[in-house]
């Protein structure tokens, strides 16, 4: 999408500090950072959330949680610790940016609710 801020960074088109990238995903440092690890990981591919996945998108789904995310946990140090992954989904759900993303936190004890 021509005015999606995520598609313009997977395009290279706004820098970002980028800690991953394959053909299908790419990982960056989020610019406002909850804890001492926050890492957006986005598909390169335009999905709009959590809700507009189709069933075409399963590997691809299944690429970001199952590889990439623990990779990049393990990368950042916080895979033994714990770490957070929270993909928000619509308005309510807190998503601000329409383009799905998981935010990978970690390196702080997480508390519930999130604060």
């Amino acid at each position: 999408m021509a005015d999606c801020i995520f598609c313009k960074i997977a395009n290279k088109e706004i820098p970002s500090t980028v800690v991953y990238e394959d053909d299908q995903v790419i990982a960056f440092k989020d610019l406002e950072p909850q804890a001492p690890v926050h890492v957006l990981v986005i598909p390169k591919k335009h999905v709009a959330s959590i809700a507009a996945l189709k069933s075409e998108d399963k590997e691809l789904a299944g690429h970001i949680l199952c590889e990439v995310i623990p990779k990049i946990a393990k990368e950042q140090g916080v895979t033994d610790s714990g770490f957070r992954v929270v993909a928000n989904t619509g308005a309510e759900g807190g998503q601000t940016v329409n383009h799905l993303h998981f935010h990978l936190l970690g390196g702080r004890s997480m508390q519930w609710p999130p604060g």
